[in-house]
């Protein structure tokens, strides 16, 4: 009878366990590609050869050529940014042959394609921002000509569904159009060729609005600080403009060079301080191209030079808001692979992870 009674204790204790591990959910597995950081490798223009490279922040190695790893054919062009917007990823891709630029939509954890958005409706794609749920935005400059003509046809951004993911509309810019972004109601988007203004696009109703504000030159690159205001770098000026009141706050001399250009504006994850490149030909080493990097706070007044944060020509800077790095891309050369170096904010630097052709842009996962 003892005996009987331990058979049955077991027997309902091994009942008991199913049950639990019934009613106990698995964790469900990271994506392959949900954390890190992509990295943007533009690749040589001629070549075709753009491709995405995914760093661990705790590892200095990368896994290369993710888009092909996962699909199994190249991307096919140069790459020219990259945006997650619910869920999915969206690469801007420019080939070098007319006709054959396009957007391909993937899944942002796994990399696998959902759609491929191609010419005529997409053309020269510049830039892409969420502008609401299922919804994106993608700068293009439309068919290009040739010197001096270069920029032949009106710019516009291209409105998609990624609901359905399909192109629902094209909205007409200036020429050149270029980088955009959003504040409220509004995206701002700039240009560099044209009319070299700051446009302005009501985000409900996907309609250019007769505000914009003439930046008296080109203004590729837009980002916005801590106070919603709105900087871009024009020739050798810092510009902040009042998204409110559709003008330029202030102008700010960047150093006191007369050869060197300010480019490649980033933010911080604060939005306090602006980190950027400065790019000059040195005659003394035969014309090279040559860079330093700077930053300086939004609350400056002035912008000094005289104390680079590092010496070294980058193609592309970024902050990542989760460890609080700068991640600079280096390009030895066009047809070979380049490096990302990590920095800490005041210039120290920490290491280096070898990647692919021209890294020029980072996504923050």
């Amino acid at each position: 009878m003892k005996q009987l009674q331990q058979t049955k204790n077991w027997f309902y204790a091994a009942i008991l366990g199913l049950s639990l591990a019934a009613c106990t959910k698995t964790p469900e597995p990271t994506p392959p590609y949900g954390d890190g950081v992509l990295v943007i490798n533009e690749g040589n223009f001629l070549d075709n050869n753009g491709s995405l490279s995914l760093v661990s922040r705790g590892n200095t190695t990368a896994s290369l050529d993710v888009f092909l790893k996962e699909n199994m054919r190249p991307i096919t062009g140069g790459v020219g940014g990259y945006a997650e917007i619910d869920g999915k990823g969206l690469i801007l891709v420019d080939n070098s042959t007319a006709g054959l630029d396009k957007v391909e939509i993937v899944d942002a954890g796994t990399m696998k394609t959902i759609a491929t958005l191609a010419a005529p409706d997409i053309e020269n794609p510049r830039e892409v921002v969420s502008v609401g749920n299922n919804k994106a935005y993608v700068s293009c400059w439309g068919t290009t000509g040739t010197f001096p003509n270069f920029y032949a046809n009106p710019g516009y951004v291209a409105v998609i569904d990624l609901a359905t993911n399909k192109i629902t509309k094209k909205i007409t810019l200036q020429k050149g159009a270029e980088g955009m972004v959003v504040v409220g109601s509004e995206a701002f988007v700039g240009g560099v060729g044209g009319d070299r203004l700051v446009q302005v696009i009501d985000i409900q109703k996907d309609e250019l609005k007769t505000a914009s504000i003439a930046m008296g030159g080109s203004a590729g690159v837009l980002q916005v600080d801590a106070n919603n205001k709105i900087w871009a770098f024009v020739s050798r000026e810092a510009v902040r403009i009042d998204p409110t009141a559709k003008s330029i706050e202030t102008r700010i001399r960047v150093g006191s060079s007369t050869t060197k250009s300010p480019s490649n504006l980033t933010m911080s994850s604060d939005k306090r301080t602006i980190y950027y490149m400065s790019t000059f030909f040195d005659p003394a080493d035969g014309f090279k191209q040559k860079g330093e990097m700077y930053s300086f706070k939004i609350s400056d007044t002035a912008i000094s030079d005289a104390a680079p944060l590092a010496r070294r020509m980058f193609t592309g800077l970024g902050y990542d808001p989760k460890s609080g790095l700068i991640y600079a891309g280096s390009t030895p050369s066009f047809k070979q692979a380049g490096f990302v170096l990590r920095y800490q904010p005041d210039g120290k630097l920490i290491d280096s992870v070898k990647v692919e052709i021209a890294p020029s842009g980072f996504f923050f996962k």
